[in-house]
């Protein structure tokens, strides 16, 4: 199965007939959520487990870029892509790199009229297009996983912390690069870049921050001076994230002698070591709304593989964490489209994750290489389109 190319990617006809698996998908983010659409556009049943109380339960993040070779894929194979194009926003490729000493604008993309390469969405928006498309009551919120039981040849049982449990016959990991379900496969953990992010909100931004929108234009901006940098995003609604780069230890702000919500004292140290850039840049650290979010950055080892399990395999962040240098999401949902397709296709679960691992891993794989050690690229002067890590 190949869906390399959005063109010539069809349908099959084939669909599985064995009796119906139990289908355990843990985690409600994109990959997840992709992953159970298309199955129910097969008929095939999932169910997502998930932490969260619901739906609202906390604010989704920032925007996403989704591309056309992966991404964009994956939603017209669940049959969301006109849907994303009218929710998304093609002025939001817009992208600027800014000169950290002067503020000016340097290179300049401008999206053409009609270029669809990759729209920008909300993460919040793709998250409702996807709940919002599946059949009722396939998520259910409240269930924070403690453990995955059972045997390699099943039936595996789910453990959640208020001490339920369920059955599944295959376990699908979309939780994330702290994933539970890892821990069957794999020993491996995330480990920390060297890289931080911290973030902050501007609201009303037309009109309470016209120095910040006027820089940032309707897509991002960046500027890097090679330990230190800024990106900057425009979100819907008028709202736009900054996230602030550094090269420091990940316990940096409790080092200080400070905690996350001590915004004023983040600041004071932020202006210092930002002492030397533009006024104008320096407006994102001094001017933004409410408490800052620390945001360290984790990749997994490289390369991660495992050893086959045929009740048990993963998506997304929980098989391949990589720094976020906008591939993660896109990568997830592709996974998402060919897992489902797999299971689709082949007369057993044990075949459909064979095929699926052995499209996904070497492809992983080849990313996570290409990627390792790259987190420091995010302060280089050339642009980057941060995809947000999902921080479970």
């Amino acid at each position: 199965m190949s869906t390399a190319d959005p063109h010539s990617h069809e349908r099959s006809t084939t669909v599985n007939t064995r009796r119906t698996p139990r289908i355990a998908v843990v985690g409600a983010g994109p990959g997840g959520l992709t992953c159970a659409r298309i199955l129910q556009q097969y008929g095939i049943d999932a169910t997502v487990y998930d932490r969260e109380t619901g739906p609202e339960a906390r604010n989704q993040g920032g925007t996403l870029d989704l591309h056309e070779d992966n991404g964009q894929i994956a939603l017209r194979e669940a049959g969301l892509l006109d849907d994303f194009f009218r929710v998304s926003r093609a002025e939001g490729q817009e992208m600027r790199r800014l000169d950290h000493l002067a503020g000016a604008i340097g290179f300049h993309h401008v999206p053409r009229e009609g270029e669809r390469f990759k729209p920008e969405i909300d993460r919040g928006q793709l998250r409702d297009l996807l709940l919002n498309s599946l059949q009722p009551h396939t998520v259910r919120w409240g269930h924070t996983l403690r453990s995955v039981g059972g045997s390699p040849q099943g039936p595996r049982l789910l453990h959640f912390t208020d001490g339920t449990s369920v059955e599944a016959d295959l376990v699908i990991g979309a939780d994330g690069g702290w994933s539970k379900v890892r821990r069957v496969l794999s020993d491996a953990t995330p480990e920390y870049t060297g890289i931080s992010f911290l973030e902050a909100w501007f609201h009303d931004v037309d009109n309470r921050h016209p120095g910040i929108a006027g820089l940032v234009g309707q897509g991002s901006a960046a500027a890097a001076d090679g330990e230190r940098g800024l990106f900057a995003q425009r979100s819907s609604g008028d709202h736009i994230r900054v996230y602030v780069i550094q090269r420091v230890p990940a316990d940096w702000i409790t080092a200080a002698g400070l905690t996350a919500e001590d915004t004023d004292g983040i600041r004071d140290i932020l202006l210092d070591r930002y002492r030397a850039w533009s006024p104008r840049l320096r407006q994102m650290l001094r001017d933004n709304d409410g408490l800052y979010v620390d945001r360290p950055l984790y990749a997994l080892p490289v390369p991660h593989t495992w050893e086959h399990d045929p009740t048990v395999t993963l998506l997304g962040d929980a098989a391949h964490l990589m720094p976020p240098l906008g591939v993660g999401v896109n990568l997830a949902m592709l996974d998402a489209c060919e897992l489902a397709l797999a299971l689709a296709r082949h007369e057993t679960i044990d075949d459909a994750v064979r095929a699926y691992e052995k499209t996904m891993l070497p492809r992983s794989t080849e990313m996570q290489h290409a990627l390792d050690g790259h987190a420091a690229d995010l302060l280089s002067d050339e642009p980057h389109d941060p995809d947000e890590d999902d921080t479970r």
